[in-house]
């Protein structure tokens, strides 16, 4: 087992990778399923040293409810903007938050800045170098305070108890 680590040392990327690539190529003939099987274990490899290591996954089924909430959120999200778009009469009020990060690990500090970003409506827009705060574009923002606690509260309270930060 420890050989199959040394030369896979991310399984599953090297799967996602194989399946990318058999995607783009469009093909399952056996030289592009060897091709994609190289890649899929040369890439990691080379790119190992410059990874952090992850964190373990403490609460699975806690991140699978975060996904079902985020995925509930984009789908909300969405019909508030397109209301925007389609009804005139209201007009967005765009603004900038700076929200203060409780989390220190970067994983969670990208994962929480890709969360708020995949939400339509918001955007991440800068990390601070000292990791103590975001920056978020809002589209249509009615309360500040109100934002901060809502991404704390259904998005980075759930992935520190996902990952124990």
């Amino acid at each position: 087992m420890k050989a199959m680590g040394r030369y896979l040392p991310t399984p599953t990327l090297s799967l996602v990778l194989l399946v990318v690539w058999l995607l783009m190529v469009r093909s399952i003939a056996p030289g592009q399923l060897l091709l994609g099987a190289f890649l899929a274990v040369v890439i990691p490899l080379l790119t190992q040293n410059f990874w952090d290591p992850l964190p373990r996954v403490k609460h699975p089924l806690k991140l699978a409810w975060f996904v079902l909430v985020v995925l509930y959120d984009i789908v909300k999200a969405n019909i508030h903007v397109s209301l925007l778009i389609l009804l005139p009469k209201r007009e967005p009020h765009p603004g900038f938050v700076e929200y203060p990060l409780e989390v220190t690990d970067r994983l969670t500090i990208t994962l929480l800045a890709n969360t708020i970003t995949m939400t339509p409506g918001t955007v991440s827009t800068n990390v601070r170098l000292d990791g103590s705060s975001l920056l978020i574009h809002v589209l249509d923002m009615t309360d500040e305070q109100a934002l901060i606690r809502e991404i704390r509260e259904r998005y980075e309270r759930p992935l520190k108890e996902i990952f124990e930060c």
